[in-house]
């Protein structure tokens, strides 16, 4: 009798350790994935994605996926109608490249409860689905970060963003995207240029997460309800071989000053050894300068990039300026077309004066003074000679 007890005792507990058995292995663990920035331009701003690892194949819910071969791909990217797509791929997949690459990979594994792990579980599969994987991409306000970043949130019940929303490291998107696209120049450049004001806005921290990087940073330090971490382990995945990007936005306007004083020097001394150099000098600024506006101009009125709108460059670099350089060599063949010429010339010299006024007397304006640098005392000289010319004719 004993014995049959036991064995009975034995079984009992072997149908329980079976029903536990399942339930533990049921709850995978979720962490976000931030892969650092690479080399190519594209990628200076970083990446992530959420992974969930149930203890056989991980997997890596990526939102950062795109077709260049769909229709019209092309035309949308310029216009800002980009669409993105989220795919599930096996972690290692997703990770070869970036072992390629040489690009630095970190996971961070949440302490989710089971509940919110469920929901979170649930809701990327449901994005993943063929017919909602698609989203209209915005590159400030809904990439890849900030979907993983929406998605964690909602499996919080908005714990996120209402810990993020309370403080901000000052930061802006004109500040992260100069400061991560710092060792590509051209890019780094293009960036401060045609940014407009709305880019200057202070962030919060939960605006601050479109970087992938600073999203990292700011779930090390939140907790739960309960008040523990949110973050339990953080993991290396793979070393990062390639330099990071500065770590603060670097500053520039003694370098846009003595560009600006050297470009406004060239002109001088083009103009001591003869006038025709300085036309030549005079016609290719005005060349660039037009160019400039036209791009910042056809940016406003052609496209959805709404942090490139409205731009006060354009009153540095006005459109204006290919009349300008249309009318020069045609300015001495009557009187009308020289005072259009003049005309021309103090318009675009007003519209430089106006940049600055703009620029000291506007609170909260466009953070441009590193191109006025660089601009005005070309404008100055310019107009300055093209005055004293007429005045001796």
């Amino acid at each position: 009798m004993a014995a049959e007890r036991l064995r009975r005792l034995l079984v009992l507990c072997l149908l329980a350790l079976c029903a536990l058995g399942p339930a533990t292995a049921a709850e995978p663990r979720i962490g976000v994935m931030t892969m650092h920035p690479g080399a190519v331009f594209w990628e200076r701003f970083g990446h992530n994605a959420i992974v969930v690892d149930d203890g056989r194949q991980p997997l890596s819910y990526n939102f950062g996926f795109f077709d260049m071969a769909e229709p019209g791909f092309t035309g949308n990217f310029i216009r800002g109608r980009m669409d993105y797509l989220m795919l599930a791929l096996p972690l290692e997949q997703d990770l070869a490249y970036y072992r390629q690459a040489g690009r630095g990979v970190d996971i961070q594994w949440l302490a989710l409860s089971p509940a919110q792990n469920r929901r979170l579980r649930a809701r990327l599969e449901f994005l993943a689905r063929p017919e909602n994987a698609r989203y209209r991409y915005d590159y400030f306000r809904n990439n890849c970060a900030t979907r993983v970043r929406d998605v964690l949130d909602e499996a919080l019940d908005g714990q996120l963003q209402r810990q993020l929303s309370a403080s901000s490291l000052g930061d802006s998107y004109r500040s992260e995207s100069v400061r991560l696209a710092w060792p590509a120049k051209w890019m780094a450049l293009g960036f401060d240029l045609g940014m407009n004001a709305e880019g200057d806005k202070a962030l919060n921290r939960w605006d601050e997460a479109f970087i992938p990087m600073r999203l990292q940073d700011s779930l090390r330090g939140l907790r739960l309800a309960d008040g523990r971490p949110l973050v339990r382990e953080e993991q290396t995945v793979l070393p990062s071989r390639l330099p990071p990007p500065p770590a603060e936005l670097p500053q520039w306007p003694l370098t846009a000053a003595a560009v600006g004083l050297a470009l406004a020097g060239l002109l001088y001394a083009a103009r001591r050894r003869s006038q025709a150099l300085f036309n030549a000098g005079i016609l290719a600024f005005w060349l660039a300068s037009g160019l400039i506006g036209s791009v910042l101009l056809a940016v406003w009125l052609g496209t959805e990039h709404r942090y490139l709108h409205a731009n006060a460059n354009l009153l540095l670099f006005p459109p204006l300026a290919w009349l300008a350089a249309a009318l020069h060599p045609l300015r001495r063949r009557s009187p009308r077309l020289r005072a259009a010429y003049l005309l021309t010339v103090k318009a675009i010299a007003a519209l430089a004066v106006a940049a600055v006024l703009l620029k000291f007397v506007q609170s909260g304006g466009q953070s441009n003074l590193n191109w006025i640098l660089m601009a005005l005392p070309a404008h100055w000289l310019i107009t300055r000679q093209v005055l004293a010319d007429n005045r001796t004719r």
